[in-house]
């Protein structure tokens, strides 16, 4: 599989060293809106053509599939053009910037019969799989409430449009809260209903832009779920914590890149450690998506998936912006 990069950005490099890992995979070619830029991450990574111009990058690459990590504003005519080109896509989230563009990405993967998927490398890791497991399996009791801590302090490498860029979708509830809310349906394997949050600026961002944000979503059948997202918590560490009726999970390190988490089940007999091995999230998420594409299986996050969580920060930022709850 021939693959081309639109964003010469630090997440597609780590993409691409994910990406030589699996047989047959074959990055080639990097378009970015700097020449410069374009140039130099083609020569530190191997990539054949560089370009800036997509439409005519799209055509001289020939490529099969296309991983979009440009900034949030361009995902959608990004991710459109490599569709209309016959390319299947990996885009980086939040799908879009508002939930009619996200649709008509779906549509148009659907028509030409691509595969969409978003990155929510999050449901490859082998301890957020096993939550999964757990809640399916009612060992937990019935689930009726989540505890997310996905706070972080931002690199200083990526404090640029984050944090002063409304325009290109910067602010920490595009960026963090898309991952919580895909990761908690996925664990729990129901649908958000509503939500309500508050956001503020801790001195971090600028621009009338959020870098620390609470929420809390409603699920079906009742399940509630709370969420902190940050850039400013120096130190911190993510966690995931599920509460049901029999006994209570919780993972320590699960939404960290790393792919390395504490799983600990607490139950009437007390505190029991479940091994879960280290991952590459990356690579799983790449691996399924290349078998998705081969017709074998389906992508981890779905363009339908990034809908999704787009469709929960979207609801989120009303909310803060409105004070009040938010249906979606």
């Amino acid at each position: 599989m021939r693959w081309g990069f639109v964003g010469a950005s630090d997440i597609a490099g780590r993409v691409i060293e994910s990406l030589r890992k699996l047989d047959g995979a074959e990055p080639a070619g990097i378009c970015s809106g700097s020449e410069q830029r374009a140039r130099e991450f083609a020569r530190q990574h191997g990539l054949a053509l560089a370009g800036t111009d997509l439409e005519s990058w799209l055509e001289q690459g020939a490529f099969d599939a296309v991983y979009v990590s440009s900034t949030n504003q361009l995902h959608a005519p990004q991710a459109l053009a490599a569709l209309r080109h016959g390319c299947h896509v990996l885009c980086e989230k939040p799908l879009a910037m508002s939930a009619d563009d996200a649709r008509e990405m779906v549509a148009c993967a659907e028509r030409s019969g691509r595969v969409l998927a978003t990155n929510h490398h999050l449901r490859g890791s082998p301890a957020n799989q096993r939550l999964r497991e757990l809640v399916a399996s009612g060992e937990l009791g019935e689930v009726h409430s989540a505890q997310v801590s996905h706070a972080v302090y931002l690199p200083r490498h990526l404090q640029g449009w984050r944090l002063d860029r409304p325009e290109a979708g910067g602010g920490v509830l595009l960026d963090i809260l898309v991952h919580d809310a895909d990761i908690l349906r996925f664990v729990l394997q129901r649908e958000p209903r509503a939500v309500i949050s508050f956001a503020t600026s801790a001195g971090m961002a600028r621009a009338g832009l959020e870098d620390n944000a609470m929420s809390v979503l409603e699920f079906d059948g009742g399940v509630l779920a709370q969420c902190h997202e940050s850039f400013v918590a120096a130190h911190a560490q993510s966690r995931v914590h599920l509460f049901g009726t029999r006994a209570n999970v919780y993972s320590v390190g699960a939404l960290s890149q790393a792919g390395t988490t504490r799983l600990v089940l607490r139950d009437e007999r007390g505190e029991h450690l479940i091994d879960v091995p280290a991952a590459d999230l990356y690579e799983n998420t790449l691996r399924a998506f290349t078998d998705a594409c081969a017709g074998r299986g389906a992508p981890l996050s779905s363009g339908a998936d990034g809908l999704a969580s787009l469709r929960v920060a979207l609801g989120a930022l009303e909310s803060s912006r409105l004070g009040r709850r938010v249906e979606l």
